[in-house]
């Protein structure tokens, strides 16, 4: 993960280990590579995860993790001013991710709210959540159009709250509510499809 940020921040950030977040952005503010280099080890996997979810691609998880981190060292001077290294990255990653699926245009956003389903499918969240049928739930996430499958990430595998992925989103807790609703919905409808082309019987026939 995060292989070739850079070969001048292959460091070992000797007499870090300890330092603080603030500590560490002053130390980044100043151009300090060894101090890049540790928040790359202690934070690097966040925009990578969130890359994955989105993107379902390994190659372009690594692709927005590494310009995710880049971006926090071209702050410069600046980059004293961020206030928490997790929720900048996640931020900074959710948009990249939003922008290569833009890009993707594979599908748009439907401002229509879909209706749950009752037929006994388990509900989205419970498969995201504890991990059922892990495989069909990435599938089922990447056919989503791209905010609500932002939504569902940062809700379900990021684990914030609504009013943090509100924000990160640039949307009021309300217009985000609305927005993990129909979510929820579609993702429940793509998990009840990908049931019913199963052929009968393949998940226990024995002959």
């Amino acid at each position: 993960m995060i292989r070739s940020i850079a070969p001048a921040f292959a460091l070992r950030p000797t007499g870090l280990a300890g330092t603080d977040e603030g500590a560490l952005l002053a130390r980044i503010a100043r151009r300090d590579a060894a101090a890049f280099r540790l928040v790359v080890e202690r934070y690097g996997a966040i925009p990578h995860r969130i890359a994955a979810r989105m993107l379902g691609s390994p190659a372009d998880a690594e692709d927005i993790a590494q310009e995710a981190l880049l971006r926090l060292w071209r702050l410069g001077d600046q980059a004293g001013t961020v206030r928490s290294v997790p929720g900048w990255l996640q931020a900074v990653a959710t948009n990249l991710c939003l922008d290569r699926l833009r890009q993707r245009s594979r599908r748009s956003e439907t401002d229509d709210l879909a209706e749950d389903l009752a037929d006994g499918t388990p509900g989205a969240d419970v498969l995201v959540m504890q991990g059922q049928a892990a495989h069909s739930a990435r599938q089922a996430i990447a056919r989503l159009p791209d905010r609500q499958r932002a939504a569902i990430v940062l809700t379900y595998y990021e684990e914030l709250s609504n009013a943090a992925a509100a924000d990160m989103l640039g949307m009021t807790i309300k217009a985000f509510e609305s927005l993990l609703f129909r979510a929820r919905s579609a993702l429940r409808q793509e998990l009840s499809g990908m049931r019913q082309d199963e052929p009968e019987g393949s998940d226990h026939g024995h002959g």
